[in-house]
């Protein structure tokens, strides 16, 4: 894609994230952040120009839809969107409607919408995984028993593999891959709750991740976005576009930061949930540090696994892993 076409991509993906009605200062906050931190890495897009372009509805969806020439482009288009809708959660009345709006600024079919729509539902409302087989006894949500008492040894392990999956996701030009991240996400921190005797819900895991810095909205705007600008979707097919190398900087970002919530969340689960939210934040940004020079050590396990992902499996991968 050029220029043009990769900036109609992004405004369609913050006209998503605006799409569920709700305009909380949290929200323009988390958005307007990610604008800025892809700016830095792509000036000749102006992407902080961008957000305010889309804030203030100087680009609309048959504008943005009218700059993608191709194909291919508006169905990638379409797919992010919808992977922005459903990122916090299954999209609500005003996000279909958003979404139909765009189908048909698009001019795509209806299988062209229905597809990435059944993926992103089935990956949002997958069930947290169930406690494993002679375990012993159920997490509670109550301090940490000896009976139910953590193995770091293991811990670790499950981390490390998480951040290398999501990683070699990351390489893969597909929206699918990208949709699987922060389901995989919040299936880590529901085990390492689990493993410190702690039953765990949706809502509880997404404050979680609120509570360090991590805003599940903006955090899949940045990923996207990642991909965009380092030319991952450059060819808009399902092969690895350019090579890993191209994805190198979306691998980082987000084996780094699954590291680093993995990571915290052992600390906040066997400290008893005690942590405050600036404490949460600032072991968030310390590990995260720490996690991006660790990439290197474990590329090429990343590249080797993001060989072996069969994308068209995405769904019942996320529900077998972690």
């Amino acid at each position: 894609m050029n220029a043009e076409e990769t900036r109609a991509v992004l405004a369609i993906a913050l006209m998503a994230a605006y799409a569920d009605g709700h305009k909380a200062d949290t929200e323009r906050d988390e958005v307007r952040r990610v604008a800025e931190a892809l700016g830095q890495e792509a000036a000749d897009l102006n992407l902080p120009a961008l957000y305010q372009d889309v804030l203030l509805k100087r680009i609309d969806l048959p504008k943005a839809a009218a700059m993608l020439a191709s194909s291919e482009a508006r169905q990638l288009a379409f797919e992010l969107a919808v992977g922005v809708c459903d990122a916090d959660d299954l999209r609500n009345e005003a996000e279909t409607k958003f979404l139909a709006d765009l189908g048909a600024a698009l001019k795509l079919a209806p299988p062209q919408m229905a597809e990435p729509a059944a993926v992103a539902d089935a990956l949002v409302t997958l069930p947290l995984p169930a406690a494993q087989p002679g375990s012993g006894t159920a997490a509670k949500a109550g301090p940490v028993v000896a009976s139910v008492a953590a193995d770091a040894a293991e811990l670790d392990k499950m981390i490390v593999n998480a951040s290398i999956l999501n990683g070699a996701l990351e390489l893969l030009p597909q929206s699918m891959a990208s949709m699987a991240i922060i389901p995989l996400q919040m299936r880590l921190v529901y085990r390492i709750g689990k493993a410190h005797g702690y039953e765990l819900d949706r809502g509880h895991i997404k404050d979680l991740l609120a509570a360090m810095g991590v805003g599940l909205t903006g955090q899949y705007l940045e990923e996207i976005g990642r991909k965009l600008i380092g030319g991952l979707f450059g060819k808009v097919a399902g092969r690895m576009a350019g090579g890993l190398a191209r994805g190198a900087t979306g691998m980082a970002f987000s084996f780094a930061t699954t590291y680093a919530l993995g990571k915290v969340a052992v600390r906040y689960y066997a400290g008893g949930r005690t942590m405050s939210t600036q404490m949460l934040k600032g072991a968030f940004d310390g590990v995260l540090q720490e996690a991006r020079g660790l990439q290197a050590r474990y590329q090429p396990q990343i590249e080797q696994q993001a060989r072996s992902i069969d994308v068209n499996r995405i769904v019942q991968m996320v529900r077998e892993r972690c």
